[in-house]
C-alpha cells in the first residue's frame, strides 16, 4: 500500500478541523492516518481508477471525503440509516465542491445498483428529497446488483460491526453480488481479539492511546457506552466469511490492535 494516503487524509481532516466530531474521531482512532490511508490506498489496486463507489454506513462522509480527495473523478453513493448523518456528509462534500448521491438505508437493506451513482443528486443542490429518491434507487437497484451491474468499489468504515455475525456474512454475499467483476471491497473496521486475553489487551491499549491523544474521561465514557452495542468479529472470521461468500485475495493489509482494514476482490 502506498503511503501517499496519509498526506491526503491529513489534508482532508484539516479542512474540517473545526468539527468536534472529526477531532474526537481522530483521538479515538489512534492509527487514524494509516487506518484511513490504507483503506483508500487499497482502491489503487483496481485495474483503473474507481468511477462508481458505494460507501456503506457512510455516517458524516469522512471516508467518502478521503476517497474523493484521492480519486476526484469517482462518483460516490453514500448509504446511512441516519438522515442527520447524511446531512453532515452532504455539507462536507459540498464544501469540497463534490457531487454524490445520498441514500437513507440500513445495512440489511438491498444495496443500490451502480446506476444510482449516475442518477445521483448534487450535494450542493440536494436535500432530503434527494435522499428519499435515493432510497427508491436502493429498492429498484437491488435487481441491478443481483445482475452484477457493478460497483467498481464498495467501502465501509466502522459500520459493519453493528451487524451480528450472520448479518455480516449475509452482507458480504450481497456486496460480492453488487460489485463488477474485478471490483474491490474495503472494510476499515474495529475488530475483536482472538482470545479474551488479547481482547483485554486491545481495550487497554485503545483507552491508553486515546487518552494520550487528548481524549477526556467523559469522552471515553461516552465512547464506551456507544461501543456496548457493537458486535465486533475477529479478522480471521471476517476473512473466512469473505472467502465463503466467493471473494478472492481476502486479506488484512493493515492491523493495529483493535483496528484493521480488510480488502477482498470479486473474481473476474
Amino acid at each position: 500500500m502506498t503511503n501517499r494516503a496519509t498526506s491526503f487524509t491529513s489534508a482532508v481532516f484539516e479542512s474540517h478541523a473545526g468539527s468536534y466530531a472529526d477531532a474526537l474521531r481522530q483521538r479515538l482512532i489512534p492509527p487514524f492516518d494509516a487506518f484511513y490511508g490504507t483503506a483508500v490506498g487499497a482502491l489503487s489496486e483496481l485495474d483503473t481508477p474507481p468511477r462508481a463507489v458505494l460507501d456503506l454506513g457512510a455516517g458524516t462522509g469522512l471516508l467518502s471525503g478521503f476517497v474523493l480527495q484521492a480519486f476526484p473523478d469517482a462518483a460516490l453513493t453514500l448509504v446511512d440509516g441516519a438522515p442527520a448523518m447524511l446531512d453532515q456528509a452532504r455539507s462536507r462534500l459540498a464544501a469540497a465542491g463534490a457531487e454524490a448521491t445520498f441514500v437513507i438505508g440500513d445495512l440489511a437493506d438491498p444495496l443500490p445498483g451502480a446506476d444510482a451513482a449516475k442518477r445521483g443528486s448534487s450535494v450542493a443542490d440536494g436535500g432530503a428529497d434527494d435522499a428519499d429518491r435515493g432510497a427508491d434507487d436502493a429498492d429498484g437497484g437491488a435487481d441491478d446488483a443481483d445482475r452484477g451491474a457493478g460497483w467498481d468499489a464498495i467501502v465501509s468504515a466502522l459500520a459493519i460491526h453493528h451487524l451480528d455475525d450472520a448479518g455480516k456474512e449475509a452482507l458480504f454475499a450481497r456486496i460480492l453480488a453488487a460489485l463488477r467483476p474485478g471490483g474491490i471491497f474495503v472494510n476499515a473496521e474495529q475488530v475483536l481479539g482472538r482470545t479474551p486475553a488479547i481482547q483485554a489487551r486491545y481495550r487497554a491499549w485503545h483507552r491508553a492511546e486515546s487518552a494520550r491523544l487528548g481524549t477526556t474521561a467523559e469522552e471515553w465514557a461516552a465512547s464506551e457506552e456507544r461501543m456496548k452495542v457493537d458486535q465486533w468479529a475477529t479478522v480471521a472470521d471476517q476473512i473466512a466469511w469473505l472467502e465463503q461468500a466467493g471473494f478472492a485475495d481476502a486479506d488484512a493489509p493493515f492491523g493495529d490492535h483493535c483496528f484493521a482494514v480488510l480488502v477482498a476482490r470479486k473474481p473476474g
